[in-house]
């Protein structure tokens, strides 16, 4: 698959420098280097966890939400506040 990207001048010649210097190509180069981040990535276990942010266990809602009518809870949520 083929694809653009956009490299800083002096990482591009560098790249090509160490490409030059091993024998090897451009392409061979950044797909090992690809590779490399990629597995690091994945040891390190860079994937997002949302952290557990409930509240203590409670008794369920308060009484005058008990009803389970929406809008109220958004009115009181917001009661005070220009809402």
């Amino acid at each position: 698959m083929k694809t653009t990207i956009d490299i800083s001048d002096a990482i591009l010649l560098e790249a090509k420098r160490v490409a030059a210097e091993e024998k090897t190509t451009l392409r061979a180069l950044v797909e090992a280097g690809l590779v490399a981040e990629l597995s690091k990535r994945e040891r390190r276990g860079d994937t997002f966890e949302l952290r557990d942010a409930s509240f203590q266990e409670g008794r369920g809602l308060r009484a005058e939400f008990e009803d389970g009518e929406w809008s109220r809870i958004i009115e009181a949520a917001y009661e005070g506040r220009g809402g």
